[in-house]
């Protein structure tokens, strides 16, 4: 299903992204020339009454950007569950203490030891997709990761503690 985004013209004001939802909900982001953003809700019975208005900080504004992106990527990363029995989603935290702090991905050897596949490192507000072995791991990286129960549950003790 598409999306349907409007974008208006405000003379004087800046520009107005609306996001029309299946429901006939219209969501709206106005971006005013001064850099200020305001996050609009619509009446339902009529959608050009704007029924609340809130004004976000540069920090709000990247936040409520970061988490409805990261929840796509991890409600797509889940959805794989419910099409392919036996393989799960999990988001794991890097432990402080882990041996693979400020090593390589690669070093960890996850695929071959526990049969599950890295998809995802979320650091910080970015999501970095399919890292490369060498990408470097940190503490309190989310590491997202598709497999079965006991794969996944084998790469939580590998994390925390080397098993070499």
């Amino acid at each position: 299903m598409g999306v349907r985004i409007e974008k208006i013209e405000l003379p004087g004001i800046g520009v107005r992204h609306d996001v029309l939802t299946s429901s006939g909900r219209r969501l709206s982001v106005v971006s005013h020339r001064g850099g200020e953003r305001d996050l609009a809700v619509y009446d339902l019975d009529d959608p050009d009454a704007c029924r609340e208005s809130i004004v976000l900080s540069d920090d709000e504004a990247a936040a409520l950007a970061d988490l409805l992106g990261r929840s796509i990527t991890f409600s797509q990363l889940s959805g794989l569950t419910s099409h392919t029995a036996g393989v799960f989603t999990e988001q794991l935290l890097l432990p402080a203490d882990s041996p693979y702090v400020n090593r390589p991905l690669g070093d960890t050897k996850t695929r071959t030891r526990t049969g599950v596949s890295i998809v995802a490192i979320v650091r910080g507000r970015n999501v970095i997709a399919s890292p490369p072995p060498a990408f470097i791991l940190e503490p309190g990286d989310t590491i997202v990761a598709v497999g079965t129960r006991d794969g996944l549950a084998s790469l939580g003790r590998l994390l925390s503690d080397d098993t070499r």
